[in-house]
């Protein structure tokens, strides 16, 4: 089990994290999945808006950054990527829907 202050820590961070193309942090937009953190070891499974987004490695490498910065007694970050469910925007948040102009 996450303690509630670094789940807290670690999605503070990741909202720090934009996707660079539409100006929306990695929460809001639904890209992350999934945090697990075992042991000051943490697990991050996200993904992409498209399997062929070129910035992959990038987002991930910021997430990274984000989480040692807010969470530095962290062990461990690892950073998977996953395609499976695919991205939707249905999956952003009703903020990001706003800022993208769109309908909740």
């Amino acid at each position: 089990m996450i303690p509630p202050i670094a789940t807290e820590a670690i999605v503070d961070a990741l909202r720090t994290v934009l996707d660079p193309e539409v100006g929306i942090n990695v929460i809001d937009l639904g890209l992350v999945y999934g945090i697990e953190w075992q042991d000051h070891n943490i697990r991050l499974t996200m993904t992409m808006t498209s399997s062929t987004c070129p910035l992959g490695a990038y987002l991930r490498e910021s997430a990274e950054r984000a989480i040692r910065a807010r969470v530095p007694d962290a062990k461990t970050i690892e950073i998977t990527l996953v395609w499976q469910p695919a991205w939707e925007p249905s999956m952003m948040s009703p903020e990001a829907r706003r800022q993208m102009g769109w309908r909740s």
